[in-house]
Parts: structure tokens; sequence; C-alpha cells
């Protein structure tokens, strides 16, 4: 823990949050700070016209663009909403959730390019099928393919990590505590559940997230706000904790000054980015199996993961969080943290919802995650089968080591692997801006 703890300072840092920063500033500024010039458009275009039939149309070369997003956003609403956000609060203080606004900001119109890029510059397999991500663009449209298989390798191992441990970890925690389920028997039941779905391949993981991606989202939703209409009276103080500490210069534990901002800086962006994935150049890998032709379309289907995962479902667990008051205590940590929220707010009730929300979210993010995996493997072995079902293999068996593992390890070692894989990401966005621009005037028409 020592090691990971230096070497995410490092990655974690001061350049890394110059770069997130810098790369969302940047973007929105080139293409008309789309964010919040079109969100109502972009609102109309997903989620209000999700029952359209342009979402849902698909053929034999890639899933629909609702599977896609589906799939996408099962990668993305995961224990990050969850365990990601009451970790950030207690390693960083409340201050932190203001951060991770200004991530999840900053990072829909970075996700937006994402995907964009994605659908640009992606590759049919030997199947017919589309493939694309970072990879790609940064191989097609850069022509660094050294970078493009760094970036490929360091998704591979995150894949194991963000997408994988750290979920299956999260589920064990939450039946352990509501229900006392030994983590052995959770890993062996998730190891189950995702063979049978992952071993299918896209289209059996695109099926299955087609139908819990929506359910579990609204599920939680709900009854997140039921929790905080119960505690109503405590929101307006959540809302001034979370500014007053996003801005807290006060020293901590004897250090310099301004090491409060930065440690809530810190655990702001770096569990915003877990929690929307916005610069990791994940995401965009299940959007470019879409079917759809349209790459800004697509896009939009991005800034809304990111609005969705980072400013409501987060903001609704800090709020449950904070208002009832059992993150001062210091004693919980992770998804157990919010399980005693919920639990501290309705009796008896609370505990379920949560540990059924991050079976929930944790299991579709485990399936989403594996076949950006794949993917990825297939780029480094020229779209090679066996190195594809190999990877499938390893990926499924690794879903046991995350459910009996140690919780701080395994979000330090995702968390080192999240900013590493970003690096090239971001070069690659930033070196393809003007491919993102003028696809931008095209579907806009001007």
């Amino acid at each position: 823990m020592v090691i990971i703890d230096k070497i995410n300072g490092v990655i974690w840092g001061p350049i890394m949050l110059t770069l997130l920063i810098g790369t969302g500033i940047f973007l929105s500024a080139k293409i008309g700070f789309l964010q919040f010039g079109k969100f109502g458009y972009m609102l109309k275009k997903t989620i209000l016209g999700v029952f359209s039939k342009e979402q849902h149309e698909k053929d034999t070369s890639g899933v629909s663009p609702f599977q896609a997003v589906a799939t996408a956003m099962a990668g993305t609403i995961g224990t990050g909403s969850i365990a990601g956000l009451a970790t950030a609060i207690m390693s960083g203080g409340p201050g932190a959730v203001f951060w991770m606004w200004v991530s999840a900001l900053l990072g829909m119109i970075t996700k937006y390019s994402e995907i964009v890029l994605s659908l640009k510059f992606r590759e049919k397999n030997e199947k017919g099928e589309w493939v694309g991500g970072p990879m790609y663009y940064i191989k097609n449209g850069l022509n660094l393919k050294w970078l493009a298989a760094i970036f490929a390798v360091l998704a591979m191992a995150a894949c194991l990590g963000i997408g994988n441990t750290t979920q299956s970890n999260s589920i064990a925690i939450a039946l352990e505590s509501t229900a006392g389920v030994a983590p052995w028997i959770t890993g062996v039941v998730l190891t189950a559940i995702a063979a049978a779905v992952i071993l299918g391949g896209m289209r059996r993981i695109a099926s299955v997230n087609e139908k819990l991606v929506p359910f579990m989202a609204v599920f939680y939703v709900v009854c997140s706000l039921i929790a905080l209409v119960i505690n109503f009276d405590k929101i307006p103080a959540a809302f001034a904790l979370i500014f007053k500490e996003a801005f807290n210069f006060k020293a901590a534990a004897g250090g310099g000054a301004g090491y409060g901002i930065m440690l809530a800086m810190h655990y702001g962006f770096s569990r915003g980015v877990f929690s929307n994935e916005a610069g990791l150049g994940s995401a965009p890998i299940a959007h470019a199996a879409s079917s759809t032709k349209d790459p800004a379309r697509q896009g939009l289907w991005g800034m809304f993961e990111v609005f969705f995962t980072t400013i409501v479902i987060c903001t609704l667990s800090a709020l449950v969080i904070l208002t009832s008051g059992i993150w001062s205590e210091g004693n919980f940590q992770g998804a157990a943290l919010s399980i005693a929220s919920f639990n501290s707010i309705i009796p008896g009730v609370g505990g379920a919802i949560v540990t059924l929300s991050t079976i929930f979210f944790a299991l579709s993010t485990i399936l989403g995650w594996a076949y950006y995996g794949e993917v990825c493997a297939g780029f480094l072995t020229n779209k090679s089968k066996t190195a594809v079902l190999l990877y499938r293999c390893v990926y499924v068996l690794v879903v046991f080591v995350g459910a009996v593992g140690n919780l701080d390890v395994i979000w330090g070692i995702s968390e080192a692997l999240n900013g590493l894989m970003a690096i090239p990401n971001l070069i690659g966005i930033l070196g393809l801006h003007k491919v993102v621009k003028t696809a931008t005037k095209e579907h806009f028409g001007k």
C-alpha cells in the first residue's frame, strides 16, 4: 500500500489534474461549450428519445445505438457511484463531491469527443462487426501504433481492476455486511454468472445490459429520493458543507497550507473519473460497436452518461451519506458506509436497498468491462479469436479474486491503472480535436 500510495500520489498529482482539467477546458472552447449550449438538445436526443425507432435500429455490423449505450452505461454506473463516492468523502472530505461535479462538467465534452473519434476511426473484425476505441483512433488518426499498443495493454490491465475486482469486491462486502454471506461464496456465484454471459460475446452482453441498466438506474434513484425526502431538512446543510470543504485551505494533520483543498481535488477528480470514466477511453469501445453512422449523435449519449452517473447518481449518494451523519464517525469505508447511511435513514430496509443496487451496478460493470478488455486483446493480437477467448477466461476467473481480496489494495491499484490509461487517450483526443470539431459541425449543420 505504501508503494501504491506513492504511485497514485504522482499519477493523480498536479500533472494529471492539470491534464484532465486542461483537456476539458480546451475541448469546451474549441467545440463551443457544447455541454452547456446544447444541453437541452442532448437530453432530447438521448434519454427523452430513448423509445424512438432510431435508437433501437441495428444490423449485422453492430448492436443498436441503445444497446451500445446500455453496455457503456453498465460499465459506467458501477460501484464508483456508491463505494467510490463513499471513499472520496472519507478520504478527501465532503469537498471532494464538488470536484467530482467539476470533473463531470468538463468530462461531458471529453467523453463526447472520445466517442466521436471511436466511431470515426473504427474497423470491422472478421465477423463484420464494428470494433473501435482509443487504440484505433490513436493508430488510424495519429498514426502512433506504439502509443495505441500502450493504451491497449494498460486498458486490459485496468479492466481487471476498475471493471472487475473492485466491482466483485464491493458486492462481497455488501452481502457480508447485510446478510453475513462469506466472500468466497459470493465469488463463486459471481464467477458463474459472469461466465454464462461474458463467454457469449458482445451481443449477449449487450442484450443483458439493455434490460438490466434501465431497471437498476431507476431503482436506485427512486430509493435515494425516498431517503432524501425523509431527511429533507438536512439537505441545505449538506450542500453548504460540500461547498465549504471544497475550498478548505486549512492544513490537515500538520501538513502545509493548501493540503485540504488538494486532497479534496485529488479524490474528487480520481473518483469522479472512476464514476463517469470521462478521459479514460473505456466507454468509446462499447459505443464503437453501435450500428449508427453519425458519430456526433452517438457522442451525445456520452455526454448524458457523464451527467447522469456523476451529477445525478453520485450527488444523490453523497446527500444520503452526508445527511445521515454516519460518515463523520469514521467507522465505515466504501459500500459499507453507504449501507450504514441508508440504514440509519430507513432502518431495516436501507441496507437491502444499497446491497441490491451494489449487486446490480457492479454486475453490469463487470459485464461491460469484459468487452472492453477483449477488444483490446483483439487489437494487440490482430483480432485473434484465441486471444479473445483466453482473455475472457482470465477475466472471469479474476472475478473471484476480487471478491476475496483486500479493499484498500484493490482500489489503490485500480486508481493507478485509471490514471495511466487516461494519459495516451487524452493525447489522442487533443491531437485529433479538429476531427471532433468537424463532425460536430456536420451534425448541427453549422
